[in-house]
C-alpha cells in the first residue's frame, strides 16, 4: 500500500487540477462551507494514491476537501465506528449523534509521506 504524498511529481493531471481548485478556494477565504470548518498551521496539499483523493491537511492532521456544493469542508472519521465523511454529513448520522466527541481527522493521514 502506497502512502500519501506531498510530492507534486507523483500527482497526475487530474490530481494537479484538484490541488489547484483546493488552493484557489483556500486563497479566496470565502469558500468554506461553515465558519466551523478550518485548518490550523502548516497546511499542505496531499494525494492519497490508494483512494485517488487530493486534500488539504494541517499540522494536526485535519483534512479539508471540496464538498458537493463546491465549498471547502472538513473531512472527519468517527473512531468509534469507522464512519467517515464531510462534517455536515456526519452531524446528521446516527454515529455522530451518539458519539459527538469522537470525530477526528482520518488516522491514515498521520502516515503521510512528506
Amino acid at each position: 500500500m502506497t502512502e500519501n504524498t506531498r510530492d507534486l511529481s507523483k500527482f497526475g493531471l487530474r490530481e494537479i487540477g484538484i490541488a489547484a481548485e483546493l488552493l484557489t478556494k483556500y486563497a479566496d477565504g470565502r469558500s468554506w462551507a461553515t465558519a466551523e470548518d478550518e485548518l490550523s498551521g502548516d497546511i499542505a496539499v496531499e494525494f492519497n494514491p490508494n483512494s485517488g483523493e487530493v486534500f488539504l491537511v494541517d499540522e494536526d492532521y485535519g483534512v479539508t476537501m471540496v464538498n458537493d456544493n463546491g465549498k471547502l469542508e472538513n473531512w472527519v472519521v468517527c473512531f468509534n465506528c469507522g464512519a467517515e465523511g464531510f462534517k455536515s454529513e456526519m452531524r446528521s448520522s446516527f454515529c455522530s449523534a451518539v458519539f459527538a466527541g469522537a470525530l477526528h481527522a482520518p488516522p491514515d493521514v498521520a502516515n503521510a509521506g512528506g
